[in-house]
């Protein structure tokens, strides 16, 4: 399918499929693919700190028991985050980061723009108003180049309440429900899984920018892009970037 938009690719959790999920490694080597766009999932330390891991129980990145809640920042960023079982030793010493270590990597680079993914079961630990003011603390002078997704939809209103900070929902359903909801809150991005989306119809019209996950293959990309989305989310970064630089999109 011929298609004139310009598609972005957003690494997921860094470059994911090869390198550790969420870590300092798996964004640093998606910034050196060249992609612009990095997304990422925070949770809270038990004294309130964000942190940098997509489930809040340690055991399938860390292989430690326990739980985010359970320990403090201090303690968190100690422990190995390398993914042993996928990649053995190639990545020892690598740790859980904080989410100012991440932001970190925003040093001189004005067009890159992280996607800070506020969990649900931080919010169900410590509250709305918590998790959010404090990863808006978090974000402070990089706030420009960040934006505030979540599947709950009070925790990104709160934020953009909070810090005139770009939002994104991302989406459970889509459906008619949902779309209401999109249309009185107009957040900037809207995310779904591309399997949520069905049909081939163009998608919602609206204020906000298409960004649909899960996506590994050029062809679903330009289908995606017919519809109206211009920005895909994957794991398999080193080859869709490839494959979006030999399409010359």
């Amino acid at each position: 399918m011929h298609t004139s938009r310009v598609i972005h690719l957003i690494a997921h959790r860094g470059n994911a499929r090869e390198c550790p999920e969420n870590t300092l490694p798996a964004f640093t080597s998606a910034l050196q693919l060249g992609v612009r766009f990095l997304e990422l999932d925070v949770h809270l330390s038990a004294d309130a700190v964000p942190v940098v891991i997509h489930d809040h129980l340690l055991a399938r990145t860390t292989g430690q028991p326990g739980s985010v809640f359970e320990l403090n920042a201090a303690q968190l960023v100690t422990i190995e985050a390398g993914e042993a079982p996928r990649f053995g030793e190639q990545f020892a010493g690598t740790r859980i980061p904080l989410l100012t270590d991440v932001l970190e990597l925003l040093k001189g680079r004005p067009e890159v723009t992280i996607f800070v993914e506020i969990k649900r079961a931080s919010l169900a630990q410590f509250g709305h108003d918590q998790v959010v003011s404090q990863v808006l603390g978090a974000i402070g002078p990089w706030r420009a180049q960040c934006v505030v997704i979540s599947f709950d939809l009070a925790a990104i209103y709160r934020a953009r309440q909070l810090g005139g900070v770009a939002i994104g929902w991302v989406l459970s359903e889509y459906d008619n429900h949902s779309h209401l909801k999109c249309d009185a809150l107009r957040p900037e991005y809207l995310f779904c899984d591309h399997l949520q989306l069905g049909g081939t119809g163009a998608l919602w019209r609206g204020p906000w920018k298409w960004a649909v996950y899960e996506v590994e293959s050029m062809p679903l990309a330009l289908q995606l892009a017919g519809r109206g989305v211009g920005y895909v989310e994957t794991m398999a970064v080193r080859e869709m970037s490839e494959a979006m630089r030999t399409a010359s999109l």
